[in-house]
Order: structure tokens, then sequence, then C-alpha cells
């Protein structure tokens, strides 16, 4: 009876006839605070990731229009594509102070989609002004300070650096009628997409988180790699039985990121 009575009391109401407030409530409220703040910083770095992807795409689909490479970008692509850059930069920026700490890895996945797409454009721009692809720390560096760059996201934004690569060259070949790129025999990025793949078929990325990823996209680099590979054999070899009008296929992974026809430089 003793254990009864003491229920009771706990039960009691309070002295103003109020329910009496439990001691755990306060603790409840701060995980409660702390839920909704962890949701909505997780909602801010998504839509920023989404924006950012977004960017980076039409910078992609602009570079495609320049038909020259290992020079500086023509005057009417930079007026599109730097206030584009500069957009990112600020986007990226805002969302630097949700990232500090243990949050860079707590939010990494949600960011991540967003820093691989501005890795592509990043490295596709490098390559066609330069004709050579940035190293991490290079691209690291083109991202604003407190931003990083993980390995995993530099390799699966080069892997879709390939598939740019390969739809920029059969449109040089299909428009130009030649080989883009130089270098021995005239095939300087085919031999620049196939060290590539090289590179990335010898990566031991056993334990990673985008296992699944890289199989993924390594399928399709080796798909990239081998439509330029049949475009110039088709030129060289087959130049001849070639019918008028001929045109490369450039969907080669079924992706088209814009009109076949547009104005170039």
């Amino acid at each position: 009876m003793a254990g009864v009575k003491r229920k009771s009391e706990d039960m009691d109401p309070a002295p103003n006839g109020g329910a009496r407030a439990s001691p755990y409530m306060p603790m409840f409220e701060t995980f409660r605070a702390e839920l909704d703040e962890h949701h909505d910083r997780r909602e801010r770095i998504n839509k920023a990731s989404r924006d950012v992807t977004g960017l980076s795409k039409k910078i992609i689909f602009n570079l495609q229009r320049t038909r020259e490479i290992g020079q500086p970008t023509h005057v009417s692509i930079t007026k599109v594509i730097d206030p584009m850059y500069a957009s990112i930069k600020k986007i990226l920026e805002s969302f630097v102070p949700d990232l500090e700490g243990i949050n860079a890895h707590r939010y990494h996945y949600n960011i991540s989609p967003g820093i691989q797409e501005f890795m592509e454009a990043y490295l596709f721009h490098a390559y066609l002004q330069t004709q050579r692809i940035p190293t991490h720390p290079e691209a690291a560096a083109a991202l604003p300070e407190g931003i990083r760059l993980t390995q995993e996201d530099y390799l699966l934004g080069l892997f879709d650096t390939t598939g740019e690569m390969m739809r920029w060259c059969i449109t040089y070949m299909a428009t130009n009628g030649k080989l883009p790129g130089g270098g021995q025999g005239g095939m300087g990025v085919l031999a620049d997409m196939q060290a590539i793949r090289g590179f990335l078929e010898g990566m031991d990325v056993k334990g990673s988180r985008d296992l699944k990823s890289f199989d993924n996209k390594l399928t399709v680099t080796r798909q990239s790699v081998e439509k330029v590979e049949n475009g110039v054999y088709s030129m060289l070899v087959r130049g001849k039985e070639r019918p008028k009008g001929w045109r490369p296929d450039a969907a080669a992974d079924g992706r088209r990121d814009g009109p076949e026809e547009v104005e170039s430089y």
C-alpha cells in the first residue's frame, strides 16, 4: 500500500490546480529544437546543392559550343558562364557555416551531388583551355574555403567529365571533318580519354561508400571512350566509304543536355 500511496502522491496536481510539469520536458524541448535545426539546415543544403547542379549543367552546355582546344574560352561564352560561376561561389559560401566541424561529414551526402556536378563543369572547362585535367588539390582550390572536396566527389566528377569530352569530340569531328587535339597522329583528345580510362580502371575503391556509383560510372566511361574510338576509326580508316552527310552519334550514353545544333565558337 505504501507503494500505491507514493504513486498517488506523484500524480497529485500542482498547487495551483494544474497538471504537474514533467521534469523531463526541458530535455525533450531541447531535442525538438535540435531536430528542427537539423531539418532546416538539411533542407537549405539540399536546395543549395540543386541550385549548384542546375548552374553547373548550364555552364557545361555553353562550353559544348567551343570548337577549339588548348585556347582561352571565347569571350561570347565567358560572358555567359562567368556570372554562373559567380552565382555558384555565392551559393557555396552562403552555407559554409552549416558545414563546420562535424557537420562537414553529417551533411556531405546532401551537398555531394552539387559538388560533383560543379567538378564536372570545372574539369571540362579546364581541359578545353589547357588540354589537361586539374589534380585533386587544384580542383579543391576552385571551391570556396570551408567547402571540402572529397576524393570520391572529385573522381565521380572526373567520370562524368569523360562523357562531356566524348560529346565535344564527336561534335568536333562532325563539324570540322578532322580529329581534335593534335598530338601524335592528331588524336590528342582520344589519347587523353584513354589515359583517363586507364587511370580510373586502376583505382582501388574497395570500401568506398560510392562503390556502386564507381562501377556504374566506369561502365559509362568505357562506352564514351569506345564511342570516340569508333568515330576516329570511321574517319581515318573508312573515311572514303562514309556516305555524304555522315555524322557521328553524340548520344553514346543516351544523355542529351541540349539541342544538337548550337552556335559554336
